[in-house]
C-alpha cells in the first residue's frame, strides 16, 4: 500500500514538472556518478553498479527524445579512471564492449535515427573496445535526428592541449597563418565532427563539481548545471526533470540579465540619441522574457523626458 503511495505521488510530482517546462536544451551531458557507490550499498561489486548504471542510460536517452533534447553527451570513462584496479576496469570495458554492438543493432537506435559517436582518447583504451567503438559508429554514421557522444578514455584539458598542439604545428608548417586562428579552428581540431555547446550538466552522486567534462563547450556557453544526491542507478525521470527545469530558470534569468544591461545602455545613450537607442533595444527583443516589452525597458520614460529637455 505504501509503495502505491509513493508511485502516485511520484507520477503527480512528474506530472507538475512537465508542466512547469515550456522547452528543453539542445544538448544534455551528463556526469553518471554513484555506480560504485550504488553497488556497495547494495552489497555488491562495482560491476553489477555499472550494469545497473547502463540500464538508467538507456532510460535517459528515452527522457532526451521525449523533451526534445538533439544530443546527449556520457561521461562513461575517464582518463583518470584508469588508475582504479585493473580487475574493475576489465569488468567495465566487457560491458562497454558488449553494449556498443548492442547499441549499434538495437531496432530502437535505428528507428530514433540515433549517431553514436565516441569522443576521447581512444588509443589508450583496449583493441576489442576499439572494435566496439568502429562498429556501433559505423552503423549510425548517416543518422542525424539524435546525438550521442560517449566520452571514452576522456579529459577535458588533455582536450584542449591536443587541440592547441595541433594548431601550433599548422602555424609551424605554414599551413595556418596566427591571424587566422579562430573559434572555428579550435573546434574542428576537437572532434571530427562537430559538438553543439553544452546547455546543461548533469551530475548525479551527491559531488559538486564539473571534473574537467568539456570544458570548450560547457563553460564557453555557460552552461548551466543540476547536481543531485542518487547514484546514477537510483537517477529517475523526477530528477531528470528538475534538471531541465534548472536549465529553463537559468535562462530566464540571463535573458533578464541581459535586458537589464540593455536599459543601462539605453539610459546612458540618453535623449538625444533615442532612436539608437530603441534599434539597441531591438536587436535584444529576442532575449527579453516574454512579459516584457521596450516601453518596460523606459523607453517610453526616457521618450517623455527627452521631450521636456527639449522644451
Amino acid at each position: 500500500m505504501l509503495q502505491w503511495a509513493q508511485r502516485r505521488v511520484q507520477a503527480a510530482y512528474e506530472r507538475l514538472l512537465r508542466r512547469e517546462i515550456s522547452g528543453a536544451p539542445t544538448h544534455v551531458a551528463v556526469i553518471q556518478d554513484g555506480n560504485r557507490r550504488y553497488a556497495s550499498k547494495q552489497g555488491g561489486d562495482a560491476p553489477d553498479g555499472h550494469r545497473a548504471g547502463a540500464q538508467t542510460t538507456e532510460r535517459v536517452m528515452d527522457w532526451c527524445k521525449e523533451m526534445g533534447v538533439e544530443e546527449l553527451t556520457l561521461y562513461t570513462f575517464s582518463t583518470e579512471n584508469f588508475d582504479r584496479p585493473d580487475h574493475e576496469n576489465q569488468a567495465l570495458f566487457d560491458l562497454l564492449e558488449e553494449k556498443l554492438y548492442q547499441f549499434g543493432d538495437d531496432d530502437r537506435v535505428h528507428d530514433g535515427e540515433v549517431c553514436i559517436r565516441v569522443i576521447g582518447e581512444r588509443d589508450r583504451l583496449p583493441e576489442r573496445v576499439r572494435e566496439a567503438v568502429r562498429y556501433a559508429e559505423r552503423r549510425t554514421a548517416d543518422y542525424d535526428s539524435f546525438t550521442l557522444n560517449v566520452a571514452l578514455a576522456y579529459g577535458g584539458r588533455n582536450e584542449l592541449l591536443g587541440a592547441t598542439r595541433e594548431v601550433a604545428r599548422a602555424v609551424e608548417d605554414g599551413e595556418l597563418d596566427p591571424d587566422d586562428i579562430d573559434v572555428s579552428e579550435i573546434e574542428n581540431r576537437l572532434y571530427d565532427s562537430p559538438v553543439r555547446d553544452v546547455d546543461l550538466i548533469i551530475r548525479t552522486g551527491g559531488d559538486e563539481r564539473t571534473s574537467n567534462f568539456l570544458p570548450w563547450h560547457a563553460n564557453g556557453n555557460e552552461a548551466a548545471v543540476f547536481f543531485c544526491t542518487p547514484y546514477w542507478p537510483e537517477f529517475s525521470k523526477i530528477d531528470f526533470l528538475r534538471g531541465i527545469r534548472t536549465y529553463e530558470s537559468r535562462e530566464q534569468s540571463w535573458r533578464r540579465t541581459r535586458a537589464n544591461r540593455a536599459l543601462a545602455l539605453v539610459k546612458a545613450l540618453g535623449g538625444v540619441e533615442l532612436a539608437e537607442a530603441r534599434s539597441v533595444i531591438d536587436r535584444f527583443r529576442e532575449s527579453l522574457p516574454e512579459e516584457s516589452s521596450v516601453e518596460e525597458l523606459g523607453v517610453e520614460e526616457l521618450e517623455v523626458e527627452s521631450e521636456s529637455s527639449v522644451e
